[in-house]
């Protein structure tokens, strides 16, 4: 922490200049507390974990999980992936995962990941947007690789599925143990299947880089309460599963939400709308994004070509979650109402509804 400069007359110092320092010390003091009150419920005064000081790289709002594109020729489009990062930015995005579940990670080969991390952490550097770089692997050798890549090549944190088909919760601790060993970097579990708030709660309490969890096992909307009370406030919970729930979330204390990357800005705006301190408009930049789904499905890799992030001639692996036919507002999986949008029927409605909002 940086000291802040006495507060004596000095004799160097004229009387007027010293008024003047202690009056932009005093607006500097009513900020900072201005800014630790943003986000608190206006009706019962208690505040949630969520840090809405200025700056970025940091570890709550808005980390959409990217989507990854491939050549004509089938080849991973990293000049795509590095747009992605620089689509991010522009919109004043907080985080940007990859790969993940939705980035169709089980697709692609070892040699393609680290092709992907290095332009991933090279385009983010210096950036607004914090770069989490996913970890999970077929054995905790291929996992270590990936982690010691990731630092290496100036990842900001860490995000690791659990080992496939395993759940005994011993074993899924000492796994997560020792990933968090393997660098200093910030961890993120990605909770699924019947991880349990017990085994999290110990993750949290044994592990000292893994404070976040991005929770998608049984109903995370009734978990939260157990999680922060039993850790003291410490651990940073982000919401997956299409962040169909954004307002619900954001009222029980989650601190970071992961859609989709299509309209990651405009659900960005929402997030710091809300937290600081203006919830009303918050609500209403999501509702912008609810009445988008309700006009129908759309595909979230042309989603980005409509956009101009992907080039046109992008290609798809099947098994990326993006490339179905899913609620642009990260409804998910068959959540969204309506017909599938056409390519030309989605850009119409984003330039007609929403592009007053778009800032990437």
């Amino acid at each position: 922490m940086s000291k802040l400069p006495s507060a004596s007359l000095s004799p160097d110092l004229p009387r007027r200049e010293f008024l003047q320092f202690l009056g932009a010390s005093a607006l500097g003091l009513a900020l900072s507390v201005r800014s630790a009150k943003a986000d608190t419920d206006p009706n019962t005064g208690a505040s949630s974990a969520v840090d809405v000081s200025p700056g970025p790289k940091k570890l709550r709002g808005l980390f959409p999980i990217a989507e990854t594109p491939f050549t004509e020729d089938n080849q991973l489009d990293v000049e795509g992936l590095a747009a992605e990062v620089a689509f991010c930015n522009r919109g004043m995005v907080h985080g940007f995962m990859w790969p993940q579940i939705a980035s169709g990670w089980t697709t692609m080969s070892e040699a393609e990941r680290m092709a992907g991390a290095e332009a991933i952490t090279a385009a983010g550097k210096g950036g607004y947007t914090t770069i989490v770089i996913g970890i999970q692997g077929p054995d905790l050798a291929a996992v270590t690789r990936y982690a010691q890549h990731a630092a290496k090549n100036g990842a900001d944190a860490l995000i690791c599925l659990p080992p496939a088909n395993v759940t005994d919760e011993k074993v899924l601790l000492d796994f997560y143990q020792q990933v968090g060993r393997i660098t200093d970097l910030p961890l993120f579990a990605q909770c699924v299947g019947s991880m349990s708030v017990d085994l999290v709660v110990e993750m949290v309490k044994t592990i000292p880089t893994l404070k976040q969890v991005k929770d998608e096992a049984g109903v995370p909307l009734e978990r939260i309460a157990e999680l922060r009370k039993r850790t003291d406030d410490q651990i940073r919970v982000f919401s997956g599963q299409g962040v169909r729930t954004m307002i619900n979330e954001m009222e029980a204390g989650f601190v970071g939400h992961c859609p989709y990357t299509g309209l990651a800005d405009i659900y960005a705006a929402a997030f710091d709308l809300w937290h600081g301190g203006k919830r009303q408009e918050g609500f209403d930049m999501f509702g912008r994004l609810c009445a988008f789904t309700s006009m129908g499905t759309v595909d979230q890799n042309r989603l980005l070509i409509d956009r101009g992030v992907f080039k046109p001639t992008t290609k798809f692996r099947n098994g990326t979650a993006g490339g179905a036919a899913s609620g642009v507002a990260g409804s998910g999986r068959g959540g969204a109402a309506g017909p599938r949008l056409t390519d030309k029927g989605a850009r119409a409605a984003i330039n007609h509804y929403l592009k007053p909002y778009l800032k990437a």
